[in-house]
């Protein structure tokens, strides 16, 4: 891991801190930013976005696909949590925890975007920092790859159908418009963009590829911090008034990532897959793209909305999450492959 991405917490709390007070110094100037929009998408963000979206993207090469059939239960298992079961089991903990047992101690006009904002996090599964988890778990690589290719392909179909099916069924107004421009603006054009770049990088060689990310990482790393600082000088009154919004926003994301990769672990387990498989899926299958999740929510809802605070709280407590599920995994290492080698579908892949 980056030094970046090993104390992303750190960073979004130092965003919080500088967004607040910048919003507090200068709120005629994040207004005018607020007010830059084409086709209802904020034309700083989307630039941000893609700064930050592009360089993740240049990782992912669509040409594992053809591994795909080599890992096939536990390619099955990860795309049985990360499309059927993770954005559901969020709907119903955001409708849970926001709408009942917090409801009282948030604002009222918020709970519907609340809702949103969860739903959008756990819509779609990361496409960048899995790579760094599954080298945590010593994870097997072309796996993670593979997977991860398949998910973003699936990404392109199936986010929109998603986010607008359960929104609807949260009773929250679907701007199918927007959404489907933020699909385009924000995973089809970048996934283009980023594969045309590979393909010239790799012309030169696979050092000067490697080189090439080297470079252009801190410009991701970089537009994610000045759209979280963005993002807090809008929020920073809701957050002054009202602290512990963050922490009750916490607790479903929190239950269903270590839902979603408990259930990831077991099925793999059941079906005799290798440890070095279940926990990249296990990982992947409780990832969040935020990235995405902030991008749309703001688009949707904009960035006073509740569901642009929802999507952040998902970023500061994406590294300590996904660490802690990181430990789970290595230290039930001996118990998994124990029970496998005695489980009677274990076998090498085909």
């Amino acid at each position: 891991m980056t030094v970046f991405e090993r104390y992303l917490s750190l960073w979004v709390l130092l965003c919080i801190i500088a967004g607040i007070g910048l919003g507090e110094l200068a709120p005629d100037l994040f207004q005018t930013i607020g007010r830059l929009e084409i086709a209802q998408v904020n034309v700083v963000i989307g630039i941000l976005i893609w700064i930050m979206v592009i360089p993740m993207l240049l990782k992912v090469d669509f040409g594992a696909l053809g591994k795909v059939r080599r890992y096939w239960r536990g390619i099955g298992v990860t795309l049985f949590v990360n499309w059927a079961v993770k954005p559901f089991s969020m709907a119903l903990l955001a409708w849970l925890f926001v709408r009942h047992v917090f409801a009282p101690w948030l604002p009222a006009e918020q709970l519907d975007s609340y809702v949103a904002g969860l739903i959008l996090l756990a819509a779609a599964p990361c496409t960048a920092m899995v790579f760094a988890w599954s080298r945590l778990t010593n994870g097997d690589p072309v796996f993670t790859l593979a997977q991860v290719a398949l998910n973003d392909i699936i990404m392109v179909f199936a986010f929109a159908p998603i986010v607008g099916l359960l929104l609807g069924l949260s009773s929250i107004t679907v701007p199918w418009n927007t959404l489907l421009i933020s699909v385009l603006l924000y995973i089809v054009i970048p996934a283009w963009l980023a594969q045309h770049g590979r393909r010239t990088l790799l012309r030169r060689g696979q050092e000067a590829f490697e080189r090439a990310l080297a470079r252009i990482g801190p410009l991701s790393t970089t537009a994610l911090l000045l759209t979280l600082i963005l993002l807090f000088a809008f929020q920073g009154q809701t957050i002054l008034r009202q602290p512990l919004v963050i922490a009750m926003l916490a607790v479903p994301i929190l239950i269903q990532v270590l839902f979603n990769a408990s259930l990831a672990y077991w099925l793999n387990h059941r079906v005799g897959e290798q440890h070095s498989i279940a926990g990249p899926s296990a990982l992947i299958g409780a990832s969040n793209f935020f990235e995405l999740a902030v991008a749309t929510a703001i688009g949707l809802f904009g960035f006073q909305s509740g569901a642009a605070l929802a999507t952040v709280v998902g970023v500061l407590i994406e590294v300590p999450v996904m660490l802690l599920v990181v430990h789970l995994v290595n230290r039930s290492r001996n118990w998994y492959e124990q029970a496998v080698c005695t489980h009677p579908s274990n076998g090498q892949q085909a």
